[in-house]
Formats: C-alpha cells, sequence, structure tokens
C-alpha cells in the first residue's frame, strides 16, 4: 500500500474530485452482474433445446423387408414406437415413410397402432425422406424442430438430415433409433451428420428435454414410455 500512495499522484494534483477515485469498485460489479441477469432473462432460448410446440417425429423406412438384414433393427423399431406414442401425448406430428414400398414392404406392424390415419407413411423412391408430398406437409406444420431415426443411417436418414437443415430446420438424430447393414456405415453416417451440424441425442435425451420438469402435465406418461425394456444388445457406442 505504502508503494502503490508514494507511486499514485494526488487527486488534488491531477484534478478530480475525491469521490471518483475513492467510489467502491463492487458498485460497477454488481451493476454488470445485474445487467447480465436481465439480458438472460430476456434471452431467446438455446439452440438444441426442444419445444413440443416446434417439434416434429420423422420416422425414416422402417420397414419389413429391412427386418433381417439392418444390424440392430429392433432398437429402431422400439425408439421409433417410443416417439410416436410420445409424439401424440406431447402434440408433435409426425412424418412416416416408405422406400419402394412394392419391393421393400410396409412399415412394420409393430408401429401400425401408433401412426396418425390422417398423416398415412409417404411412398417414396428418392433416398431423403423430403419428397414434394412430405415438403408439401412440412409447410403447413409450423415447425423448425425435427427428431429424426430410421434406416439406413448413411443413406435415407443422412441426406434427410441434410435436407432439413438446409430448409433452416434444427435437426435431432436419435443415435439409438438409427442403423444400418454395417455397424461402419453407421459410424461414418453418425460423424458426417454431426460434423454437418446435426445434434447427435438420445430417445431419452430428447423426451426429458421436451418434458423439462418433473411437474409437466404429461410427465408420468412420458416417463412411463422412456422406462420401458430395450431390446439387447445395444446398438454400438459412438
Amino acid at each position: 500500500l505504502g508503494c502503490r500512495h508514494a507511486l499514485t499522484p494526488s487527486t488534488a494534483a491531477l484534478g478530480l474530485p475525491d469521490r471518483i477515485v475513492t467510489r467502491p469498485a463492487t458498485r460497477r460489479v454488481r451493476s454488470s452482474r445485474s445487467m447480465s441477469a436481465a439480458h438472460a432473462a430476456d434471452a431467446p432460448p438455446l439452440p438444441g433445446r426442444l419445444d413440443p410446440a416446434r417439434t416434429a417425429v420423422f420416422v425414416c423406412d422402417i420397414q419389413e423387408r429391412f427386418r433381417t438384414v439392418i444390424h440392430g433393427f429392433d432398437h429402431c423399431v422400439h425408439v421409433s414406437s417410443m416417439m410416436l406414442r410420445a409424439g401424440k401425448i406431447l402434440g408433435m406430428p409426425a412424418v412416416v415413410t416408405e422406400q419402394y414400398p412394392e419391393r421393400l414392404g410396409a412399415t412394420v406392424d409393430e408401429l401400425a397402432p401408433n401412426l396418425d390415419p390422417r398423416a398415412p407413411p409417404v411412398a417414396k423412391k428418392l433416398f431423403s425422406m423430403i419428397t414434394p408430398e412430405v415438403d408439401e406437409r412440412l409447410g403447413g406444420m409450423n415447425r423448425d424442430q425435427a427428431v429424426l431415426m430410421g434406416l439406413e443411417s448413411h443413406v435415407c436418414v443422412f441426406q434427410t438430415a441434410m435436407d432439413l437443415m438446409a430448409r433452416g430446420w434444427e435437426v435431432h438424430v436419435l443415435v439409438d433409433g438409427v442403423s444400418s447393414q454395417r455397424p461402419t456405415d453407421r459410424a461414418a453416417a453418425l460423424r458426417r451428420l454431426e460434423a454437418s451440424g446435426a445434434m447427435l441425442s438420445t430417445s431419452e435425451m430428447v423426451l426429458f428435454d421436451l418434458l423439462k420438469t418433473a411437474e409437466a402435465e404429461n410427465f408420468k406418461a412420458v416417463s412411463a414410455i422412456v422406462r420401458e425394456k430395450r431390446p439387447e444388445p445395444p446398438l454400438p457406442s459412438l
């Protein structure tokens, strides 16, 4: 302190009033914190936080012909069932597609009870789900967040995510609900999707993010879906 006082010119010599020099710094710090809190309260939601009013469920090509050839097919069926049922509870529309159903069969029977008859599966030959018919549906949804699952990770799921992101959608890919015939293709697809801006998530992560709180009106119904027994063995981790 003695050195500091010896080197600091007097306020009188500088022509400054004492009160400016002696004003407590903590007052400025408190003011800054108050401003930060006010800005935080007014800030928009962080990217990645899901809102049921903004979210749509996309189920890509969970068809009978793939049952015996897709690695972890049962996981894709189970997660799709979870998300379709939770989507109904939370008021989220669903888009379901079928790749060349004349050759590859219809959507598996396990999902049939959860399909909306007002929005039946869309047949396609494009790899992406975003066909002209689906694009028209999306235009009337007023949604911009997609929860995406299905087959195959490196072809139809990948191209769907890229097309949605090109349209300004925020895409959440469920790693426990997408797969391919070969695990290597699945792994490469997930890396490429994340690098391209898609958000990798899981069904449980997404559902609890949609709920936000254990006090949510639909917490019990949705958490019961989350607690259901999963197929074994699990899909490979990232």
